[in-house]
């Protein structure tokens, strides 16, 4: 049967609708579905800065190229319009008949410029006076003559005016003429909601947005204001760079982020209520096209309500669940001893993240450290990794850093950490021309008597403290010789070393990872056609990668039992009956991001479990340095295996992932409610009180 293949575009935007249903789900707090909401808005945006923007500029191909494509452009874009207008429309209805009227349950209320006693108007008025109007810059807007622009994603009001001095001049009537003007609402500077006074035992938050509208009579203090409509544009993101194999990377990219809020418009966001009359003129003047157009509500960049403020409930927020600290790990504060008995393994945010800045902290003050290596992919601000890198710097140690400067939207503060490094004497390397470094290493070099001894740190996420306390990943320590020696080649060759090295035990893209995968899912087809047991499992944040797929179809329908857990975008589709019949996918979404790669493969019994920095997708597997790991130990592999299988028993909050990428709720059998984030917390709570 002739492979089939879900739309990559669309898969996304059916995983963010999954964000949405968090955000109306009767079990999530109400500050938990604000969120929900904050994370939605900014995936949309970062959607139509990337890949909306990638697919508008395909339309400038010539027609012969054009036709070389697999799908027809015109066609995609007027599904994912319609996708993201509906979507719109459900998140609207979210924010209105949901959280508006669970806030109010707990007295909170939301109130417009109309809403306003007397006590409140001079509150904000303070606030208007000292702190907005500094920041407001209004400008007068006119067809071929004024043409403002907009920078990306910030809010501004368009405003319809008219002259005072129009009306009567003596007894000659005069007819009204309108002008038109934009003014940025400044959440740049302010924060976006404001907490008013409180009112007995309720309380008031105004947006900013707001405020402003009381006071336009007052900026625009020569016109009458007649009415006003809040906009947004966002604009291409994409840097361009990533098949560039010559010339000064860093610069490039340095001159690039400068260019960013000035990139070509993807999606200009209106109030629906706005008169065609005045969306056409704004259309006009901002150079805009009908598929620019998106109709929204009152308000815009929902992104925000990562800052709503909570007026001291906490019971309106998840219960918290405060980090473990592995026993082992604190029994023996020496890292290196307790590493070198044995392998050891972390589940973050399940575990505390203290471990990893400890190891770190502890190798830069250990006089017999001789060398740290690292790879830095999204760093923290603040970090307390690179601080620790920083003192190793400055005691002398040998500070190696490779800082991926392609990381995008965390390009700046990459590029800041990595001069700190260097001012304090780390060796920074940065970015391989054509090739993202996403691989999450560290490598500590230690002088124990006569002999050199590698201890290495491999992992699923980031060396970012924050994040950890918010995303699912696993975290491995090993004093290993097979998997050491060959994390030193790994580092060897992004120093430029290029060592010829065959991996034997680290999958390592651009040295054979898709082969390695590719070799283990074949071994299940040869188990399956014996008629003996194979079996595959596999928990990623996406599946997009063709070549993958068809390997994992093929498996199918040899009769390899396939179980997936896919968190983002899933191009397989699963259950046609002669193609992926026996591939099963769910998709968890919960409090955590669920972004650890898990790879589990039946190997006739002899199970190989690998974790990896890696998804099964093109760019992870071609155009990235990616490492996956075995994990050989039994006893941690059996621990992983828990975890995997607490996740495929989910039915609370895993969604069925189909052709129609409907989304709906996985339901068991099974009496009992399984919740895996919260039953995986027990469960690793179970283990550490047994160490």
């Amino acid at each position: 049967m002739e492979p089939k293949f879900f739309n990559r575009e669309l898969s996304w935007l059916s995983f963010n609708h999954r964000v949405l249903q968090e955000a109306k789900d009767p079990r999530t707090p109400v500050y938990e579905k604000i969120k929900f909401l904050a994370i939605f808005s900014s995936n949309l945006d970062e959607f139509f800065r990337v890949r909306v923007a990638s697919l508008r500029a395909l339309m400038d191909l010539k027609k012969k190229p054009k036709k070389e494509l697999k799908f027809d452009v015109e066609k995609l874009l007027e599904k994912l319009h319609k996708t993201v207008v509906k979507m719109q429309e459900e998140y609207g209805d979210i924010y209105a008949n949901v959280i508006k009227p669970e806030l109010e349950k707990h007295n909170i209320f939301l109130i417009d410029q109309t809403g306003l006693n007397t006590l409140q108007k001079e509150f904000v008025s303070e606030i208007f006076n000292v702190q907005v109007i500094p920041h407001i810059m209004p400008m007068i807007i006119a067809r071929k003559k004024i043409t403002p622009f907009l920078r990306n994603n910030r809010l501004y009001l368009a405003v319809k005016l008219s002259s005072k001095r129009n009306g009567t001049a003596g007894k000659e009537p005069r007819k009204r003429r309108y002008q038109y003007a934009i003014v940025e609402i400044p959440t740049n500077h302010i924060e976006r909601f404001i907490l008013l006074p409180k009112v007995g035992n309720n309380n008031y938050i105004i947006f900013l947005d707001d405020i402003l509208r009381l006071f336009l009579p007052q900026i625009f203090y020569g016109y009458n204001v007649h009415e006003s409509f809040s906009v947004k544009l966002t604009r291409d993101a994409e840097l361009y760079i990533d098949d560039e194999f010559q010339g000064n990377l860093l610069d490039k990219i340095k001159k690039s982020l400068a260019k960013r809020s000035s990139g070509a418009p993807s999606r200009f966001l209106y109030d629906k209520t706005i008169p065609q009359s005045f969306l056409n003129f704004l259309k006009d003047v901002l150079l805009l096209s009908d598929e620019d157009l998106f109709p929204g509500g009152k308000y815009h960049n929902f992104s925000d309500f990562f800052n709503f403020p909570n007026p001291g409930l906490k019971e309106l927020n998840f219960q918290d669940m405060k980090p473990l600290k592995s026993r082992e790990l604190e029994k023996n504060k020496d890292i290196f001893s307790t590493v070198k008995e044995k392998d050891r393994l972390l589940y973050f945010p399940y575990h505390s993240y203290d471990h990893v800045i400890h190891a770190i902290e502890q190798a830069a003050s250990d006089p017999a450290v001789t060398s740290i290596k690292t790879t830095q992919y999204r760093v923290a601000k603040d970090s307390k990794i690179v601080n620790a890198l920083i003192k190793a710097a400055h005691r002398g140690k040998d500070v190696t850093a490779f800082v991926e400067i392609k990381a995008r939207f965390d390009e700046e503060i990459n590029i800041k950490s990595a001069e700190e490094m260097q001012k304090a004497g780390v060796k920074v390397l940065y970015s391989l021309p054509g090739l993202k470094v996403h691989a999450k290493l560290a490598m500590i070099t230690r002088t124990e008597g006569n002999k050199e001894v590698i201890y290495s740190y491999l992992s699923t996420g980031n060396f970012n403290e924050k994040t950890a306390r918010l995303y699912t990943d696993f975290g491995f320590f090993t004093a290993n010789k097979e998997l050491t020696n060959e994390v030193k080649y790994v580092f060897e060759y992004l120093e430029g070393k290029k060592p010829e090295f065959q991996f034997r035990h680290l999958l390592v893209a651009q040295y054979g990872m898709r082969q390695g995968f590719t070799a283990m899912i074949e071994n299940e087809i040869s188990f399956a056609r014996q008629g003996k047991p194979a079996a595959i499992t596999a928990k990623i944040n996406s599946l997009e990668d063709e070549r993958i797929i068809k390997k994992l179809y093929e498996a199918s329908s040899a009769g390899v039992k396939i179980n997936l857990i896919v968190r983002g975008i899933c191009c397989l589709i699963p259950g046609i009956k002669g193609l992926s019949e026996n591939i099963n996918i769910t998709s968890i979404l919960d409090r955590f991001l669920e972004h650890d790669r898990v790879y589990i493969f039946n190997n006739g019994g002899k199970e190989k479990i690998y974790l990896a920095s890696a998804d099964w997708m093109k760019r992870n597997l071609s155009r990235r340095i990616e490492v996956g790991f075995p994990v050989y130990d039994e006893n941690l592999k059996n621990i992983i295996k828990q975890i995997v299988n607490i996740k495929l028993n989910d039915n609370v909050k895993a969604r069925i992932i189909d052709e129609k990428q409907t989304n709906q709720y996985r339901i068991s059998q099974s009496e009992y409610e399984h919740r895996s984030q919260y039953e995986i917390f027990d469960y690793i709570k179970n283990l550490e009180s047994k160490k």
